[in-house]
């Protein structure tokens, strides 16, 4: 588990164990998220309104639209940028069911479902009885028995970046956003979409780097342990295997070691998830 040959907070390299569980054969769809509201009635983080309080701040000091319901969806820049805020943009009206925003198209059925809250993935979670994998659980299922390795996914393993992020994407994979799940090649267990297409968010508070001695079955830091230098004021969780948006100039966690801290209140359009069992899902 992890692997030093990117980034620091990948490592360091070592051997640890997980029991067995199941795991989702992809990421949870949009039909299955849909499935969950019919049934429940549940509403999404990014349907409601802001919670100003959760935010520290006061509330004359933000701009109306960002305590409008909404979420973070990438809008590509019209010049070359290193700069996030440049590709980042709270959207009012984004959610699960408008991806783009209110003006642009619905969601697809087969892709995976976007701009989720922690507390939403949970309560899919509950419902189906499923939860979500442990950083260490998702490694190993999507490491599948490979060796670290810091290559670019061909064209036909993962959906990814290809040309100049953020303003040339060459599509040389069939897609420039998330593609519908399994339409790439799966992993020696299975499993599509394991690295690309939609980051996924783990149950583990994050932390740059890994603690040597968390060998047998490892969960990570607690909530009091944890750290995000990205986000120094949010206690984040673990999310794994990047996204259509990573691209060799400037991301490269298109791989299983990849991680990194996600806000936990806001979703996002290229991040979703999966689930996993601890008995089979049939039996559920």
């Amino acid at each position: 588990m992890g692997s030093q040959l990117v980034y620091a907070e990948e490592g360091p390299e070592r051997e640890t164990t997980v029991d067995g569980f199941w795991i989702d054969p992809h990421e949870v769809t949009n039909a299955q998220f849909a499935a969950f509201v019919e049934a429940t009635g549940y509403v999404t983080v990014a349907e409601k309104p802001v919670d100003v309080g959760l935010l520290g701040v006061p509330r004359e000091s933000l701009p109306p639209d960002l305590l409008k319901p909404g979420s973070a969806v990438f809008v590509p820049p019209d010049r070359p940028s290193n700069r996030y805020q440049d590709w980042w943009q709270y959207v009012p009206g984004a959610s699960w069911k408008r991806p783009r925003g209110p003006s642009g198209p619905s969601h697809e059925p087969k892709q995976p479902v976007v701009h989720l809250a922690h507390a939403d993935m949970l309560a899919y979670a509950d419902w189906r009885g499923g939860r979500l994998p442990t950083e260490a659980e998702w490694e190993y299922a999507a490491s599948a028995g490979q060796s670290a390795s810091a290559e670019q996914p061909s064209d036909s393993q993962a959906n990814s970046w290809q040309g100049v992020f953020p303003v040339v994407n060459e599509k040389a994979d069939g897609f420039y956003g998330a593609a519908p799940v399994g339409c790439f090649s799966p992993n020696a267990f299975g499993l599509y979409d394991m690295t690309g297409n939609v980051w996924e968010v783990t149950g583990d508070f994050y932390r740059p780097g890994h603690d040597p001695a968390d060998r047998d079955r490892p969960s990570g830091p607690s909530d009091t342990d944890a750290y995000d230098p990205l986000n120094p004021d949010l206690v984040t969780r673990v999310m794994k295997g990047g996204s259509y948006l990573c691209a060799p100039n400037y991301c490269q966690r298109y791989r299983p070691q990849s991680r990194q801290g996600r806000d936990p209140g806001l979703g996002a359009s290229n991040v979703g998830f999966r689930l996993v069992y601890d008995v089979p899902p049939e039996a559920l």
